[in-house]
């Protein structure tokens, strides 16, 4: 699938830059366009497993999906389903197959880094500083 051991780090993050890599790095949005039409979840679905399958749709990695994704999507959601839904916990085995079905989807910013995917996140809004007049203004109208 991708590289063994540690999480790389975010391409801005890095300190090296001198040193190139075999495989390319991949950039995408972090929102997709133009999917396919989905099927809705299934009403029996815990919300969990729903939430997350609808989640999977607002994710950047979405644009990389294929059919057989979609399937495998709707696949791991079941299991989940299963699994929050069943009168016993799930045990170690079951929690190890999703997780490694989820890895498959590349649903966590780990499972995208290995693979040299990253999804350009947005800009954060800054802050406009409060200015001193504003302050000397407001002690001004309460009479300070």
């Amino acid at each position: 699938m991708g590289t063994r051991g540690p999480i790389p780090e975010r391409s801005e993050a890095r300190r090296r830059r001198n040193k190139t890599d075999d495989v390319a790095l991949v950039k995408a949005p972090s929102t997709p366009t133009d999917l396919p039409d989905l099927p809705e979840p299934d009403p029996l679905w815990h919300p969990i497993a729903a939430d997350w399958y609808l989640s999977l749709r607002d994710s950047g990695q979405a644009a990389f999906y294929q059919p057989s994704d979609w399937a495998m999507a709707r696949y791991a959601a079941e299991l989940m389903s299963r699994g929050l839904t069943g009168d016993r916990p799930p045990n170690g085995q079951y929690v190890a197959a999703l997780n490694s079905v989820m890895a498959s989807l590349l649903t966590t910013e780990g499972d995208r880094r290995r693979v040299r995917i990253e999804l350009e996140r947005k800009p954060a809004v800054k802050a406009v500083p409060a200015s001193v007049t504003a302050i000397d203004a407001y002690r001004a109208s309460i009479g300070g």
